[in-house]
């Protein structure tokens, strides 16, 4: 399955979403910014986020969605 590097900017716009941890906040606010389909991870606090783009999902999530 193909993948992009994509990077965080320096100044984000913190009024896209609310997150729980701050820290977290530049990890989701780059897959929005980037364009990017599908965001992995484990911290619960990303299935807790509503967005429409990226797809949150846990690797387990992942691979029963999308493994081979």
């Amino acid at each position: 399955m193909p993948y992009e590097f994509v990077y965080t900017p320096v100044l984000t716009d913190q009024e896209l979403f609310s997150i729980r941890d701050p820290a977290d906040y530049p990890v989701l606010y780059s897959a929005i910014v980037e364009d990017v389909d599908v965001l992995i991870s484990g911290d619960k606090d990303f299935a807790e986020v509503e967005v429409e783009k990226p797809e949150i999902v846990t690797p387990s999530e992942f691979m029963e969605k999308y493994g081979g």
